[in-house]
């Protein structure tokens, strides 16, 4: 039996309607009338089903708070499951495109079937916009003009900041543990090419699989490494595991750990303990910033979900307020497609995240946090950032130009100075 389709229509108390079948869309009619129309893309099964729901949850939240209407239009949004699959998430994208004539694409989570989206809506001319979906590349080396990435980030772009700081801490030896994956490769990457460019030293690299659950052979490597600082490179059940496995071992207070964001992300911290209190990551997102852009957004979410959002909440409500506020500046009119992603190009939100805008690639300069795990005035973990690098590219100070002609970060380039000559490029 094909998967339920579900009809999301965002009314002014943003309630849900699930169908078994989604109606015939109707002629659509040009111009600025009758509703725009989202399709939202998001694995609600599988692994990563948790950070799914909470980017439907961070969309819904954004409409419920300021009305269902843009420019005097109603938003409609489509949320399918794309079980972070490519060939279903293509599948549920053409259906959402040529059957309900979705003005916009909104969404997923993986890479891997963002990037193999991105080809689909190249050729479709939808918009795309990308709030999760990580790869360096797409909006370096293989951008594609109608996808962007409204409130998202590149993988390597919050560590570059982070190997630099790292290195003013005082630390000099690094060994890194990241998963086998191209969001792995990129996060290490950029945290080496900067930690190495100032002088650290890379003492040993190892790259786990996804779903590894037992780090035994990984941890014992640590004491005799000479490392004076371990870089991990987690997600999901892996960080969990991979933070309390840490502890066991004795580690905690012993040896000096770094996460890169997702690894500390609100929806790993839920699944934790004193375990990862103390430990420091770097991102774009930091539900323990006190600015009351944040704080209002988080007490909100709390009132509606009872937990504090994820960098997945918090990045589809701010993709939701980035729209909004582009399609007022074509008065509703998302169907002049060209004019519409001019307007979003163009568009800079003060966000829950902090402030937002595009650089000429598609990808936002924003604020990146290096933030320790702390407890909030109710107990719970949460990230407080110790230290702010504002208006980050996701190019770190390097420039498009000369970073450009460097390979994507990936197993045999991390960005080190050795391989950065041997490709006669300079340090």
């Amino acid at each position: 039996m094909p998967p339920r389709r579900r009809l999301l229509t965002i009314g002014i108390m943003g309630l849900l309607f699930i169908a078994c079948a989604p109606p015939s869309a109707p002629g659509r009619v040009p111009g600025g009338e009758g509703p725009i129309r989202v399709g939202l893309l998001a694995p609600l099964t599988g692994v990563m089903a948790a950070p799914g729901s909470d980017m439907v949850n961070g969309w819904n939240l954004y409409w419920k708070l300021h009305g269902s209407r843009v420019a005097g239009r109603e938003v409609v949004t489509f949320v399918e499951d794309d079980g972070g699959d490519p060939n279903t998430a293509l599948t549920k994208a053409r259906q959402l495109v040529e059957q309900q004539q979705v003005d916009m694409i909104v969404g997923p989570l993986f890479a891997h079937v963002g990037l193999a989206l991105a080809d689909y809506l190249q050729t479709s001319g939808t918009p795309g916009f990308y709030p999760i979906v990580a790869a360096d590349d797409l909006t370096q080396r293989h951008r594609v003009d109608n996808v962007i990435r409204v409130a998202g980030w590149s993988s390597s772009q919050p560590q570059h900041p982070f190997g630099e700081w790292a290195y003013d801490q005082g630390y000099r030896r690094v060994l890194t543990i990241c998963t086998d994956t191209a969001h792995g490769h990129e996060s290490c990457g950029g945290f080496l090419r900067t930690f190495t460019a100032r002088g650290g030293q890379l003492v040993r690299q190892l790259w786990n699989p996804l779903n590894t659950a037992d780090f035994s052979s990984y941890l014992t490597q640590v004491p005799d490494s000479g490392a004076d600082v371990v870089l991990i490179q987690q997600g999901g059940a892996d960080a969990i595991r991979f933070v309390k496995q840490w502890s066991e071992f004795g580690y905690k207070g012993r040896f000096a750990l770094l996460s890169s964001q997702v690894g500390l992300d609100q929806s790993v911290l839920r699944a934790m303990g004193p375990e990862a209190e103390g430990l420091i990551s770097a991102g774009h997102w930091s539900e323990g910033r006190q600015e009351a852009t944040t704080q209002e957004f988080v007490q909100a979410y709390l009132r509606e979900h009872n937990q504090l959002p994820s960098y997945f909440v918090a990045a589809l409500y701010s993709a939701a307020q980035w729209i909004a506020a582009a399609t007022e500046r074509v008065n509703g009119n998302a169907r002049d497609r060209q004019a519409f992603l001019d307007a979003v190009r163009t568009t800079e939100v003060d966000s829950p995240m902090g402030r937002l805008k595009l650089d000429p690639y598609g990808n936002p300069t924003l604020n990146i946090y290096i933030r320790r795990v702390e407890r909030d005035p109710a107990g719970r973990l949460w990230n407080v950032p110790i230290s702010t690098y504002e208006n980050v590219s996701q190019f770190w100070t390097f420039g498009p130009e000369k970073f450009l002609r460097q390979p994507v970060y990936s197993r045999e380039f991390q960005g080190t100075p050795e391989q950065l000559r041997a490709l006669g490029l300079q340090p």
